[in-house]
């Protein structure tokens, strides 16, 4: 047994609705291993019932996995936004949110999210309105989307998280290829790379790194 082995059969285990999209995503959807997996599912459901979110925001669905992860944690009348990129997704995402009870806390958006964002961001602006600003904010959002864009997702996320919120970010060490020259002229790496030394160095964030599977970063907005 390895010790990913052992980490996976002494971690709870999936419900049947996960595994259920576990399987079909293997069999049906190409790079199956940007799913969240087992381990990293269990992870995410864990942060989200410490937080104790009313709002989540996820940037990147890919097929529904770690939404309904991240949906288990939700208080009462808790709700959960999505946004994927890749529309031809779509169907299965919706199938397999609709596996679990949970889907029906989930708001599925198909598009480009520092668009959808910055577009909701400029209609709240124009209105001047605090309290709308208030109620489009998340507790908790997740970041694992285009990896060449997780600088512009931190920025355009920030406003809508209020100060001790928390910000998830999934593959900040990239299967080691972070730290390895062989990949300087990865854009996807070099997306990865600047936004973990722009979180070094600014200090409207706490964040540490933890060598979960791909690297998932825990923010922690202070200011």
């Amino acid at each position: 047994m390895t010790l990913e082995e052992y980490i996976s059969y002494h971690s709870t285990p999936e419900n049947g609705a996960l595994e259920a999209i576990t399987r079909d995503t293997y069999v049906h959807i190409l790079n199956p291993h940007m799913l969240s997996g087992h381990v990293q599912g269990r992870a995410l459901s864990m942060f989200s019932h410490m937080i104790k979110p009313k709002r989540i925001l996820e940037l990147g669905t890919f097929t529904g996995y770690s939404a309904l992860c991240l949906a288990e944690g939700l208080v009462e009348g808790g709700r959960l936004v999505t946004i994927e990129h890749n529309d031809e997704l779509e169907e299965t995402i919706r199938r397999n949110l609709s596996r679990s009870p949970l889907g029906e806390k989930i708001e599925l958006i198909i598009g480009d999210a520092c668009s959808i964002i910055n577009s909701q961001l400029s209609i709240l602006s124009d209105r001047a309105d605090r309290q709308r600003i208030l109620n489009y904010q998340f507790d908790l959002v997740f970041i694992d989307a285009d990896k060449r864009e997780y600088c512009a997702y931190l920025e355009a996320v920030y406003p809508l998280v209020p100060i001790g919120g928390f910000i998830l970010a999934d593959n900040t060490l990239w299967d080691g290829h972070i730290i390895d020259p062989a990949y300087d002229r990865d854009k996807q790496t070099l997306g990865l790379r600047a936004f973990n030394d722009q979180l070094k160095k600014d200090d409207r964030f706490e964040q540490v790194i933890l060598p979960l599977r791909d690297g998932l970063t825990i923010i922690r907005k202070v200011r």
